[in-house]
């Protein structure tokens, strides 16, 4: 009788697994309510195979926090090119949206803010570098007359939390992606920083 040993491939394939059923189940029940079976069930594995990949839930947590933290960057820089800072937004926030759409998980996971005492620095820098970038992108469009004046920070966050409540209505299933709420809301997310 041949055994055959997993391979490399069916390793990274099951931290994969492992790693979408907690983003799934962190943003659905919670960090606190997800317990380690619940992620091995998701996943389809028993739970010491969890310990093989991660140190425990916590270790989960920040790995797929700092996934979806560096798409987050990924987008705003993706855009960096782009004339004016409204449009800039606009596609920032419309990828959010269509991404919530499809993946609501992943963009719930970008824009809570919750369990953060259990990320660790790694985690927290990532957080920094995605709304460092869009606080540069909201700063270029105070210094160009097109945002309020005021701190970029704040700017920064009440236009992010208009995306995210948009962003939870379309990944709830409760507001076409393209629907006339969801254009709405982004007029108003613009019109809460824009200059006047």
């Amino acid at each position: 009788m041949t055994t055959t040993q997993p391979t490399r491939r069916d390793g990274e394939a099951t931290r994969q697994r492992l790693l979408r059923a907690a983003l799934e189940l962190y943003t659905t029940v919670g960090f606190r309510a997800t317990t380690t079976p619940a992620i091995a069930a998701r996943a389809g594995v028993a739970e010491g195979t969890i310990y093989r990949h991660f140190s425990g839930k916590e270790h989960l947590l920040n790995e797929v926090f700092r996934g979806a933290q560096h798409w987050g960057t990924t987008i705003v820089k993706e855009v960096s090119n782009e004339e004016g800072v409204p449009s800039r937004l606009r596609r920032i926030a419309r990828e959010l949206i269509d991404t919530a759409a499809r993946d609501a998980p992943q963009t719930r996971m970008l824009l809570r803010r919750r369990d953060e005492q259990h990320l660790d620095e790694q985690s927290r820098e990532s957080e920094r570098e995605f709304r460092d970038a869009l606080h540069t992108v909201v700063a270029e469009g105070r210094n160009d007359g097109q945002v309020r004046q005021g701190p970029a920070e704040l700017w920064t966050d009440v236009w992010l939390a208009l995306v995210a409540f948009i962003a939870e209505r379309v990944g709830a299933h409760d507001w076409a992606p393209d629907g006339p709420p969801v254009n709405m809301a982004l007029d108003a997310a613009w019109d809460a920083i824009a200059a006047r």
